[in-house]
């Protein structure tokens, strides 16, 4: 096993709950510190760990508990619950389960999309199309609605990957042609964009001159909607083979940056008008499933897909898509990012820290941190870490720094 040598990981520990995929910010990046000192040798010390079933949603982290979402394995007649667990020991508190099966489509199967905790409240999404809404201190129903049934949604060839996200008091989902709006305590359908083929994405909210949109990457368009209304502000094409557009688009200033896998690669378009032009299209970043983070003016994001054998974590430039640095090593995975640093969780389930500077690929550290196939993004929380595998493991580890056992 490697060893974390010299890992700038240390934290002014300042309160910082991750309550919903990518974060508070949507972005991916932990607003909790700046890094200030230097691990000593050895592997991150590790708090907890436990097993959730099979699947690929991420950890939400809210108020001292952290909220997952894992089968049972069952190809038919099977199940997925919602965990919820103590924050510091990993003991569960509380579980919630429904119908649903694996369903491994080409890959393990099982859920796909992470928790939403928002006023007290757990919003899930199942594969098929199941959204509960759940007490987040017992884990009882608040309400619960089957959107793809009653709703008459098409259901992607993969089932329902995008997270739910609230705003106000509304509930939006990716789902339909450019979302859905539920009413966040009843569940009520407060408007549906169309009934057709939706992609995989988790809803991104922006703003464009002053206007509050939200961005959906659809099955063949990235879509940018009002979120009172549903009505489409733009869209723009973007086709990927078997419509896997599932790598969140990123808003930064008036800058778009989306991108998505089998060799369709990566575009930046400028917001500054009412309708987005391509200022350059690039294959350097073809992200699959990972997100990108984007730090300062370039953008940080994993090349390639789950068994490629050249996948490569890449910097290229936001203004010009201009490729600063590859790295060396040739692995998939999914990132996270704290202050000026990377933190790669690869396909393998391997933690490397990289620098986030556009000179040069800066390895400052790794360490084998869990074993198995890792798609999920890493979480940064309360100065920990979370990670998950397919098959279930969550590892906890404390990066807040200090001398580990």
């Amino acid at each position: 096993m490697s060893r974390f040598i010299l890992v700038a990981l240390a934290f002014k520990c300042v309160a910082s709950d991750w309550p919903q995929y990518r974060g508070s910010w949507h972005d991916g990046i932990s607003r909790e510190t700046e890094l200030e000192q230097e691990w000593p040798v050895g592997q991150p010390t590790q708090v907890w760990k436990t097993s959730v079933g099979v699947g690929f949603s991420g950890m939400s982290v809210a108020n001292g508990r952290v909220y997952t979402v894992g089968s049972d394995g069952q190809r038919k007649g099977g199940k997925d619950t919602v965990y919820c667990l103590d924050e510091t020991t990993g003991k569960e508190v509380w579980r919630f389960s429904y119908a649903q099966d694996l369903d491994p489509k080409y890959y393990d199967g099982g859920p796909g999309a992470t928790p939403t905790v928002s006023n007290g409240t757990v919003f899930t999404v199942g594969r098929h199309g199941l959204v509960h809404a759940l007490d987040a201190a017992s884990g009882k129903v608040v309400w619960a609605r089957d959107v793809a049934k009653e709703l008459g949604l098409a259901r992607p060839d993969w089932g329902f990957n995008g997270s739910a996200i609230v705003q106000g008091d509304a509930l939006f989902l990716n789902a339909g042609t450019s979302g859905i709006a539920l009413d966040s305590k009843t569940g009520k359908a407060r408007w549906v964009s169309g009934k057709e083929e939706c992609g995989y994405g988790t809803p991104v909210p922006f703003q464009q001159g002053g206007r509050p949109l939200l961005l959906m990457f659809g099955a063949k368009h990235v879509h940018a909607v009002e979120p009172g209304t549903g009505n489409e502000a733009w869209r723009l094409p973007w086709k990927t083979d078997w419509n896997v557009n599932a790598s969140d688009p990123v808003v930064v200033r008036d800058r778009m940056f989306v991108s998505s896998g089998y060799g369709t690669g990566c575009a930046v378009y400028d917001l500054a008008s009412s309708m987005p032009r391509r200022i350059w299209t690039s294959k350097e970043i073809r992200a699959q499933m990972a997100s990108v983070i984007v730090i300062g003016n370039h953008v940080y994001g994993v090349d390639g897909q789950g068994g490629d054998k050249d996948s490569r974590l890449k910097c290229v430039e936001l203004e010009t898509g201009i490729l600063k640095w590859a790295s060396p090593m040739a692995e998939t995975g999914n990132l996270a990012a704290v202050g000026q640093r990377l933190l790669w969780l690869t396909g393998s389930g391997e933690l490397v820290v990289v620098q986030a500077v556009p000179d040069g690929y800066r390895e400052i550290a790794r360490a084998q941190v869990s074993g198995g196939k890792h798609w999920t993004a890493p979480v940064i929380a309360n100065g920990r870490l979370l990670v998950r595998n397919a098959r279930g493991d969550v590892v906890c580890l404390d990066i807040k720094g200090g001398k580990p056992r």
